[in-house]
C-alpha cells in the first residue's frame, strides 16, 4: 500500500515512547510492604499480613509461584499479578 503524502500543516501521527509503554516496576515478595503488597490485585490487607506472616516464618520465597501457599491466594489470583511481582 503506497504511503500518504503529509499535507502542509497536517500533523504527523504521534509516536509513543518506551517510557510511556513500559511497564510499572516488580513488587518484590521478598521485601515488598504491606502497603506495596495491598496495591496488588486481590491483595488486602489481610492478605497481605500473611505473605509477610509467611515469608518471616519459612523465609524468602524462592519461586513467585510459592506464593500459592499462603492461605487464600488460589491459582487464578496467582495468575492476576504474576506478571507484576518477582522474588529478586
Amino acid at each position: 500500500m503506497p504511503r500518504r503524502a503529509s499535507v502542509a500543516g497536517e500533523k504527523a501521527p504521534a509516536q509513543t515512547t518506551t517510557n510511556e509503554s513500559a511497564t510499572p516496576p516488580r513488587i518484590s515478595l521478598n521485601r515488598a510492604t504491606r502497603e506495596e503488597l495491598e496495591k496488588l490485585p486481590g491483595i488486602g490487607p489481610a492478605l497481605a499480613a500473611r505473605i509477610i506472616e509467611q515469608r518471616q516464618h519459612y523465609g524468602p520465597f524462592r519461586r513467585a509461584e510459592h506464593l500459592i501457599m499462603v492461605r487464600g491466594i488460589s491459582d487464578r489470583r496467582f495468575r492476576q499479578m504474576r506478571a507484576l511481582v518477582t522474588v529478586e
